[in-house]
């Protein structure tokens, strides 16, 4: 073996003095590093510690406690008068120390040593950008949120006693206080009659529909969608192997004939549709094509999978009751997202569903989400039974319906004879379409240049179609006043 003077210690192992790891551990993890790498082999024989102490400039009763732990954990070997050895299997050829100079120890592999599965499906579709100003596809204002209220509430919960027991167990069935609230909750504004027992709590709506996917679809299933859908459910159907069918949309939503005539040719596993608001155009489907959907399911024998991801949001009148309000027979799957008006770390999905297929969803949910967040959901839960939802969405609903008037009068007085839009009656998105073809990707660029971000997943462009799902729920009256002037003002450079 090469003498243990040749192997340059100083050059991998690296001492930080002001971190909290103790200097005889940090000198022990990357020599057990450089051991695990082949860089040290068996037989290797390290300094004793008064040379060792000398190369890395540290006190010899450091050397000693890291000869000590790597001995304890097994890696090294000291025999007396000899020295301290290298412990690992013995091979047949002398091996020779790396090369230090080209092999850098603290350098992570690039590149895994195994094939495995990729998928362009799943590519994040998502977009940021430094621009000042940005359109995204309806979200809420941060700002409005009351979040240190919704905080003094998780800390009051934090600190009870009761909740101490809670801690120490997984729980990814959820708080029974809380499904029993939000059960009643969505009773009264959505006309469902649950109890907890139809209730499964999730991360957001991409869960819940990754849920129903795992246990309702096959490969090779039929789904039927509008011929414009949210991308990111598309990509957990298309992940699933099943066939992606696109139905046409009018002013009324989804057209029944079409998913009549599908059925007759066919067999029909699930009919996804966001029935409050279609997404991404915002109309709502007809009270009575709801109803004739509803007879189509139980004809067929196709599953209803709903969303209404904006419920809450509505201005002008009362919503639609959901289909699943209607359903007697257990075709429609209703999935939502709580708390959209409250700050992003108080908002949970959840499933409505019969009890038969929620044994069978929360043995999903078991595997994905042990853990559960039972502290939130709490708060949630006493949210819901002291009013402070009702109050908190009654105050941003004005705000927000202020919002959507304004956008819609700077759209119109900036564009008004190049776009066609409505009013929408809820939601936080308008769906403008452009009365003539423009490119909006380059559209998109030149108002990044001037500081506004479009992002590309609103864009929605064919030969028949140009139009766009424009936010404006996180804007206030000025920042979308100079958002939509850098919008018209590039826009006018295609006329």
């Amino acid at each position: 073996m090469d003498s243990p003077v040749k192997i340059p210690y100083e050059s991998f192992i690296k001492i930080d003095r002001k971190s909290e790891t103790s200097i005889y551990l940090q000198i022990a993890n990357q020599l057990v590093n450089a051991i695990q790498r082949g860089y040290l082999p068996f037989g290797t024989k390290l300094p004793g510690t008064r040379a060792f102490s000398e190369i890395l400039d540290v006190h010899r009763n450091t050397a000693v406690a890291v000869y000590d732990e790597l001995s304890a954990q097994g890696w090294v070997e000291s025999f007396p008068n000899k020295g301290t050895f290298v412990i690992g299997k013995d091979q047949e050829k002398p091996i020779k120390v790396k090369d230090f100079e080209e092999n850098n120890l603290q350098n992570y592999p690039k590149i895994t040593g195994f094939s495995f599965k990729t998928s362009n499906i799943l590519d994040n579709p998502f977009e940021h950008s430094d621009c000042e100003y940005v359109f995204n596809d309806g979200v809420p204002d941060i700002r409005l949120t009351q979040v240190g209220q919704h905080s003094r509430y998780y800390s009051s919960i934090l600190k009870r006693k009761s909740t101490q027991k809670t801690l120490g167990h997984y729980n990814h069935d959820g708080s029974e206080f809380f499904k029993e609230h939000l059960s009643q909750y969505l009773n009264l504004s959505r006309g469902l009659p649950i109890s907890k027992n139809n209730l499964l709590i999730t991360r957001s709506t991409e869960m819940s529909i990754y849920i129903v996917s795992e246990i309702l679809l096959s490969a090779g299933d039929t789904v039927l969608v509008g011929d414009l859908s949210y991308f990111s459910v598309n990509m957990i159907f298309q992940k699933a192997g099943v066939n992606i069918v696109t139905l046409p949309i009018d002013q009324d939503g989804i057209i029944v004939e079409n998913v009549r005539e599908i059925c007759k040719k066919q067999k029909i596993r699930m009919l996804y549709l966001t029935p409050h608001h279609h997404y991404p155009t915002t109309v709502a489907l007809s009270a009575q094509r709801r109803l004739e959907l509803l007879e189509l399911a139980n004809e067929y024998g196709f599953v209803i999978l709903e969303d209404d991801y904006d419920y809450e949001f509505h201005y002008d009148k009362s919503p639609i009751l959901p289909l699943a309000s209607a359903d007697t027979n257990g075709m429609v799957i209703y999935i939502g997202s709580f708390g959209k008006s409250l700050a992003p770390g108080f908002r949970t999905g959840f499933i409505v569903a019969p009890e038969n297929l929620m044994v069978e969803m929360r043995k999903h949910l078991g595997i994905i989400d042990r853990q559960g967040d039972i502290l939130m959901e709490r708060t949630l839960g006493e949210m819901i039974e002291e009013g402070e939802i009702n109050r908190y969405l009654k105050k941003s609903l004005k705000v927000y319906q202020e919002r959507r008037d304004h956008f819609c009068d700077l759209l119109e007085e900036n564009l008004g004879n190049h776009i066609s839009f409505e009013k929408p009656s809820g939601g936080l998105a308008i769906w403008l379409q452009w009365n003539i073809p423009l490119n909006l990707m380059q559209l998109s660029r030149n108002c990044a240049k001037d500081n506004l971000f479009i992002p590309k997943t609103l864009l929605y462009q064919n030969k028949g179609l140009t139009a766009m799902r424009l936010g404006f729920g996180d804007l206030n009256f000025d920042e979308m006043e100079k958002s939509v002037d850098i919008f018209s003002k590039n826009s006018k450079n295609f006329f």
